[in-house]
């Protein structure tokens, strides 16, 4: 095969020679789907079998490699008898086993009295050596092919490796020479490998170490580059000029007079920094970023008193039914006096309401409309929408996002609020074409949550704590022990727990697992927040930012499991309201050093951000549970703590070229690295 344009690597598998409608179906499961992906499938070892041993010579369970002569071919008429090959070298003699091959083929491949290399795992039955179904079989002229390191890929069913490093090596042979983006000197300079050299040399198993470690930096650096040039052009057409905003902060001054609590100085700075950017001729383009229970919620709703004051709409977009209504409640009280007209919707919301809600948003008498994803439908016009506030903001996608922001046309602010604490080395990654302010202070009259850690051998000395907690009517969430990634495995744990909690408290019980659908977990955290019953047993993560102010005790088994900024995340869902929260950390016996960290860190600091920072430095990016539970890692290569430098680099490459980008010279790396569609759907 011979490619004829660079472009080519950007078109589907299906048109390799030899990839078939199924063999396509199977490199998609691994998502393989464009030429592309086959380059930045790197090997994650390789197999040795550079080395041709004598039949004296071989080791059991080794795989390994055999120059000998062909003997005999067995062919029973027997079924469920393997086909037997009998080899021979001048020290001895294997037999070669296939099972389900066809008679012709291995006559083939096994010519009588030929020599052939024949390379596979070696065992031993019946006094004989054996290869069974061997990886591969060639003859001498073809012995280079065999004889070396093998790049060994990660694979699926239906892929072996044979047939695999025929199509990888296909696509790399015949690459075309791609002019690089990044000036010689640049990459001199900073001791890169040029781009085309370095997908070569990372599919090559036989080349030094060192040239393949500097390769791999490369495509890290690559993979960064297109990070911050896709936020950097989101930013650029993000940040379009907008009419300013006019108000006199009066609505959100006379809310804030009558609140029960007084704001923290960060809450202030945060509302300052909103208000700047609304009177502004910019567009915003801002996120909150806010540790569990900082108070995110109302400084979005005293910016959006200031918006209705200055004669727009607002929307508030929450990922799940439960929170949305949470959000709305609070709204009603909050806009209790201030003549604002809320309203509700989701995609559960009656026709004949529906109605009147779209008609009414449409004419300009509703203020402020609250929902689910339900709210950026194509059918929902709004009469003036100034603002829009998008609550757990990765839980969206990109697209939804600008979707809802478009309907405000050029003068529509955007507010995202997340509660999941990033790294201070990862805000750029994540966060470069937004203005990121940060509530680091809890209200003063939240009280920090007890952490307390005992072994689980000691769990009866729980049941006690636990009477106590339902005899006052407090509400308690059990967390069950993180498996695996298997619904069943993880329900069939919940239920026993379960089973075992409800004998104890008879009717107090509820239980909610990753099997269940979407609409039956929220009925569940409904009836939980009405307290219709005491206790939850759970094996999901408990929705961020849902407030049930009533639970003051989680328990969590094998904490050790979980990440730091997981487990920072879980205990949040208690101590919400005015009593003592309480969070126990159960363990197995035998914690490694890292486990006994994590668990002192979480015992000592309810700093989210703190918390995350360590996180990241005890269990490195590839391995952060709650980032990857929350939606949040989205590098292929790229990890902050190991390529800090990169990512410095990276940034600092961008941020020198940014007035003077030539998309054209960039195109290419943008779509290797899947970020071009990212500037298309944002350009809102």
């Amino acid at each position: 095969m011979i490619f004829g344009k660079k472009d080519f690597i950007f078109k589907d598998v299906n048109q390799l020679k030899g990839v078939g409608i199924q063999l396509s179906k199977y490199l998609k499961r691994k998502k393989i789907e464009k030429i592309k992906d086959i380059l930045l499938n790197l090997p994650y070892s390789e197999t040795d079998r550079s080395k041709v041993c004598k039949l004296n010579q071989l080791e059991i369970g080794k795989i390994q490699s055999i120059q000998v002569t062909v003997k005999k071919l067995y062919f029973p008429r027997i079924r469920n008898l393997p086909n037997k090959i009998v080899c021979e070298d001048e020290t001895g003699r294997i037999e070669i086993i296939y099972f389900n091959s066809r008679e012709g083929y291995l006559r083939k491949l096994f010519p009588l009295n030929e020599t052939v290399i024949i390379s596979g795992k070696v065992n031993y039955f019946n006094k004989k050596y054996q290869i069974t179904n061997p990886d591969y079989v060639t003859s001498l002229k073809n012995k280079d092919y065999v004889i070396k390191n093998i790049p060994k890929y990660n694979l699926t069913k239906g892929l072996n490796e044979k047939k695999y490093r025929s199509i990888s090596e296909n696509v790399i042979e015949n690459l075309p020479k791609i002019d690089d983006w990044l000036d010689e000197n640049f990459i001199k300079k900073n001791k890169l490998n040029g781009w085309y050299e370095s997908i070569k040399n990372l599919h090559n198993s036989n080349i030094n170490k060192d040239i393949q470690f500097k390769s791999f930096r490369r495509l890290v650096f690559d993979e960064l580059c297109a990070n911050f040039l896709s936020l950097s052009e989101n930013r650029k057409r993000i940040k379009k000029n907008k009419l300013p905003k006019v108000f006199s902060n009066q609505n959100s001054n006379s809310i804030i007079s009558k609140l029960p609590f007084e704001l923290t100085n960060s809450q202030k700075k945060v509302l300052n920094e909103i208000n700047l950017d609304l009177l502004s001729g910019d567009r915003m383009f801002r996120i909150i970023q806010g540790d569990v229970g900082s108070g995110k919620t109302i400084i979005s709703l005293l910016a959006v008193s200031n918006i209705i004051e200055s004669g727009y709409q607002c929307a508030l977009m929450s990922p799940t039914e439960i929170l949305a209504k949470q959000h709305y409640e609070l709204s009603k009280k909050i806009f209790n006096k201030n003549d604002v007209k809320i309203e509700f919707l989701t995609g559960k919301t009656q026709y004949k309401k529906r109605k009147i809600i779209l008609k009414d948003l449409e004419n300009g008498k509703t203020n402020f409309l609250i929902g689910t994803h339900a709210l950026f439908q194509k059918k929902i016009i709004f009469k003036k929408l100034g603002l829009v506030v998008i609550d757990e903001q990765h839980k969206f996608g990109v697209k939804q996002r600008s979707e809802l922001a478009k309907k405000g046309g050029d003068n529509c602010d955007v507010l995202l609020m997340s509660a999941t604490p990033i790294p201070r080395t990862m805000m750029m990654s994540f966060y470069g074409d937004m203005d990121i302010s940060r509530v680091n202070e809890k209200p003063k009259n939240r009280k920090k949550i007890l952490t307390l850690s005992k072994p689980e051998k000691k769990i009866n000395e729980l049941w006690p704590f636990i009477k106590k907690q339902i005899e006052n009517l407090n509400q308690v969430f059990w967390v069950c022990p993180l498996i695996e990634e298997s619904s069943f495995l993880d329900y069939s744990s919940a239920k026993k727990k379960y089973d075992l909690i409800n004998k104890r408290f008879p009717n107090k019980v509820g239980l909610i697992h990753g099997a269940l659908e979407k609409e039956e977990k929220e009925k569940i955290l409904k009836k939980f927040l009405n307290k219709e019953f005491l206790i939850l047993v759970s094996t999901t993560v408990i929705e961020v930012g849902v407030d049930f102010p009533n639970a003051n005790l989680i328990i969590i088994e094998n904490a050790n499991k979980f990440g730091l900024a997981q487990l920072h995340q879980l205990r949040g869902r208690v101590g919400r309201g005015e009593k003592q929260g309480t969070c126990i950390l159960l363990f197995k016996d035998g914690l490694s050093k890292n486990a006994i960290k994590r668990i002192k860190i979480l015992k000592e600091s309810d700093d989210g951000f703190f918390i995350a920072d360590e996180d990241l430095k005890l269990r490195g990016f590839g391995d952060l549970m709650g980032f990857q539970q929350s939606g949040i890692k989205n590098f292929r290569f790229a990890d902050p703590v190991i390529h800090l430098d990169l990512f410095e680099l990276a940034e600092k490459f961008v941020k020198s070229i940014n007035n003077s980008i030539n998309h054209k010279k960039f195109s290419f790396l943008l779509k290797l690295f899947d970020r071009a569609e990212i500037i298309n759907v944002t350009d809102i």
